[in-house]
């Protein structure tokens, strides 16, 4: 089991990774967002990326493949998506500031279809969606309690490190492709 710190030094370092990325994307950000709110553009512009490869990569994966998994000790492709979305309601209630509509691990535990599981991804896209949307430069430095038991800290904090932990499962996605012979929605752009 990952021990809190361990989670707390990962989260740490996917926001400072995030906040660089932010500050570095802000000027043609701001250039282009007539300079209105560019740190709250940057968060959303990486929750689009992160949320754009997520889904589709549920859609792409064949229903038969959603069992996949390189070796016993990893979850499979479907396990990967369903955990996914439960941990997309904890990150995304924290920044709204109510609870979590589902724990973590709920979408694991029921979602076992490949369209049950496209639904939870999906919806829960789409419950995001609306905390990324009301953010502004200001609600993002408010202060609210943090998923996972993290204590108190920005509103940006619990929606950086979900585009983050998005990104870093889409990573394993992208293996569970390869291995499979499929080429991974991200490099389908180029």
């Amino acid at each position: 089991m990952i021990e809190l710190e361990d989670v707390m030094r990962r989260a740490m370092f996917v926001l400072m990774m995030l906040i660089a990325a932010g500050v570095m994307a802000a000027p043609a950000e701001a250039q282009s967002a007539g300079g209105a709110n560019p740190i709250s553009s940057a968060i959303r512009s990486g929750w689009e990326g992160a949320k754009r490869n997520i889904s589709r990569s549920a859609e792409l994966m064949p229903e038969a493949d959603y069992a996949f998994r390189p070796v016993e000790t990893v979850r499979t492709f479907g396990q990967i998506l369903a955990h996914v979305a439960g941990a997309n309601y904890v990150f995304c209630s924290a920044a709204k500031g109510e609870k979590s509509p589902f724990a973590e691990e709920a979408f694991e535990k029921t979602a076992k279809t490949r369209a049950e599981i496209v639904k939870a991804v999906n919806d829960s896209i789409a419950y995001c969606d609306a905390a990324y949307a009301a953010l502004d430069d200001a609600r993002a430095a408010q202060i609210v309690d943090m998923p996972f038991g993290g204590g108190k800290g920005a509103r940006a904090t619990p929606l950086m490190n979900n585009s983050g932990h998005l990104q870093e499962h889409y990573g394993n996605l992208v293996t569970y492709f390869r291995i499979k012979g499929i080429v991974p929605p991200s490099s389908r752009q180029q």
